[in-house]
């Protein structure tokens, strides 16, 4: 057995205490982080929803040209996502319902990434 003198006790334990300092700083750090994350994620998550609305609005009235700018733009950022629920679910009379699941899911991700970030909070 190590015997240690009182100094090189003292000395160890406040080492041992510094990291144990910064790992629990650390852990705090990472939590903010991911907290701050989430939270940019789902104000991201809002503004493309409103996005999307826009641009089912913009749909229903025909005159419009989707080809010209600013249009144009707003199409090649929201299409993608339209398509992946496209076909899913048949059109009724003539109206695409699929971007309700998109809207849906949108919702949901938006309410799961706000609820992680309000944790710490």
């Amino acid at each position: 057995m190590i015997l240690l003198s009182k100094e090189s006790a003292l000395l160890l334990k406040s080492i041992f205490n510094k990291r144990l300092y910064l790992y629990y700083n650390h852990l705090k750090l990472m939590d903010i982080l991911i907290l701050t994350f989430f939270g940019g994620l789902a104000g991201f998550l809002k503004f493309y929803l409103v996005l999307l609305t826009i641009r089912i609005y913009i749909t229903w009235f025909p005159n419009f040209n989707m080809y010209s700018q600013p249009l144009y733009s707003l199409g090649k950022l929201t299409d993608p996502y339209l398509k992946i629920f496209r076909g899913l679910i048949p059109s009724f009379f003539g109206i695409d319902l699929s971007p309700l699941l998109g809207f849906l899911f949108l919702n949901f991700s938006i309410d799961f990434f706000s609820s992680i970030s309000s944790i710490g909070k």
